[in-house]
């Protein structure tokens, strides 16, 4: 190392003498070192102490200094500028303090590893597992037992399983944005669904239908965005389960139901109708009335012009599934998202009395709001329907319709004094709902990829929600490290709220996002 490129020449007696000085004022706290006298230390030169020190210095610091390097170009150092800067500059600098605290590191760069690794996620070019075979412990993966035991820590077979419904709502969701337009003259024609697992054929198309409408001058203002405010819309798919490989490794045929969130105005409209509203049916003394939100009961039971509602059509496809399959073992798995998610719960309750031998009905929702009050939680209970709520803790949807009270808070108020007056509530009170179903909690906050202030779009996005599952170990825990879902989508949709660390990084890849985007592999990454 240069002498020069740390220390000026002009300085080195400076320096010498300071450290005469240090070395004379040992004395202080080494008794034997008082009688040692100046004219007895060995002298060195000044050259060779000031390398000696500085050399022991920078193997302290790990990192060789660059301070005071000559211009390349020959152009003199400004020896006049600012002392007091130079070297404040410079003690900082030398003290390197990026390796001290990792996250200024990182701040910094990005380790070659850790680059490939985000390169991996994006690329969507990772490793295949074989699924591991559910077999005879099916039920419990579909929630016999209320899947106790299996969310904390997360079981990774159930991971699987949640992450696969997942990408079925992910098809719908991208089968309708491919033709969200339907005629309202004409029939709807058969339409293809891309689905992420092959062993599955869709077999149904389902319509929600709203049952209001908007003025007509809405569609002459904005011609070309008449699906927006169209009454009857293409809402999801039945599929079933067709590969017998597939279905000797699930140990039943599987008959898949897959809702979408909100897409167009008049979905919006009969969210915000809040109102709970009674359900058909004989009054039960022992668990309550049942009442559902007003826009989601229309929705589910309204019939358009050229098709049936989304009650008759899912029932009647389920039951002539059940007869074609008669005799096999079968399950019926109802999953959905936001606006989906309290539509499944609907689906759910008409399929579980659909027939006297249904089989096993199961929903997986993900970021669903209340549907209904706790008289209609205790008639899905009654039934025995296994429900699994995914929630993130900052999605403020999962929190809506009715009051802004924690499902924790309020199990808590029932079991104390105030039990009677809440249940006085519940039967009087139009925003007096309840969720329904077992909980997994997820959180943005656990993920190292986006930011922990995300907007309310990205904390309620579907994809976000399949990363953090993919991620989530237990509530305990830290974002798993060997997660393996692909970032692309997720970066592409919530480059806003992805940190800013990893958008540099994804631009210094230069990888085509939207190409990635459209590869769909032949089955789903291995979450374990």
């Amino acid at each position: 190392m240069q002498i020069g490129l740390t220390l000026p020449a002009h300085n080195l007696h400076v320096f010498q003498a300071r450290r005469a000085s240090f070395n004379s004022n040992l004395s202080r706290f080494i008794p034997s070192a008082r009688s040692v006298q100046p004219q007895a230390v060995k002298t060195v030169s000044s050259t060779e102490s000031t390398r000696e020190h500085l050399s022991n210095l920078e193997k302290l610091l790990q990192k060789q200094s660059k301070l005071n390097s000559p211009d390349p170009a020959g152009v003199p150092v400004d020896t006049n500028k600012d002392s007091s800067e130079v070297k404040g500059k410079g003690l900082l600098e030398g003290l390197n303090l990026s390796r001290i605290w990792p996250e200024m590191k990182a701040a910094e760069e990005m380790s070659p590893r850790n680059l490939n690794r985000l390169q991996r996620l994006l690329s969507r070019k990772q490793e295949y597992s074989p699924r591991n075979t559910l077999g005879s412990r099916w039920r419990e993966y579909h929630g016999c037992n209320d899947w106790s035991g299996m969310l904390d820590p997360l079981n990774e077979n159930l991971r699987r399983e949640m992450i696969r419904y997942g990408e079925f709502i992910q098809a719908a969701y991208h089968g309708f944005h491919s033709n969200p337009a339907t005629s309202p003259t004409e029939p709807p024609l058969p339409r293809h669904v891309a689905l992420p697992d092959r062993s599955y054929r869709v077999t149904k198309s389902l319509y929600a239908t709203s049952s209001i409408g908007l003025p007509k001058w809405v569609d002459d203002v904005a011609p070309d965005l008449d699906w927006m405010t169209q009454r009857t819309s293409w809402m999801g798919y039945v599929a079933v389960c067709e590969d017998q490989r597939e279905i000797a490794r699930m140990g039943r045929r599987d008959i898949v139901i897959s809702l979408r969130g909100t897409a167009t105005c008049l979905e919006w409209a009969e969210n915000m109708r809040d109102l709970l509203v009674k359900m058909p049916g004989e009054n039960d003394p022992d668990h309550g009335q049942p009442k559902v939100e007003c826009g989601f009961w229309s929705l589910y039971k309204t019939a358009g012009t050229h098709v049936p509602s989304m009650a008759e059509s899912v029932v009647e496809e389920v039951q002539r599934l059940m007869e074609l399959y008669k005799g096999e073992t079968l399950s019926i798995t109802v999953t959905g998202h936001s606006l989906g998610a309290a539509l499944a719960l609907l689906v759910a309750d008409d399929l579980s009395s659909c027939a006297p031998d249904a089989p096993p009905v199961a929903v997986f929702s993900f970021g669903g709001p209340r549907v209904g009050n706790r008289g209609f939680a205790n008639r899905i209970n009654t039934k025995n329907v296994k429900v699994l709520r995914i929630v993130n803790s900052q999605d403020m949807i999962t929190r809506v319709p009715g009051m802004f009270v924690s499902e924790a808070l309020d199990k808590k108020l029932r079991d104390s004094a105030a039990a009677g007056m809440l249940n006085m509530l519940d039967d009087n009170m139009p925003w007096a709902y309840s969720h329904v179903g077992t909980e997994l909690r997820v959180d943005t906050k656990m993920s190292p990829y986006l930011k922990p202030d995300a907007d309310i779009a990205c904390c309620h996005d579907l994809e976000a929600y399949l990363h953090l599952v993919d991620g989530f170990l237990a509530s305990n825990c830290p974002f798993r490290a060997n997660a393996k879902r692909s970032l692309a989508k997720l970066v592409h949709e919530q480059n806003a709220n992805v940190k800013k660390l990893y958008t540099s990084k994804v631009k210094a890849l230069t990888l085509n996002l939207d190409r990635e985007l459209h590869r769909m592999p032949s089955c789903l990454p291995s979450p374990s």
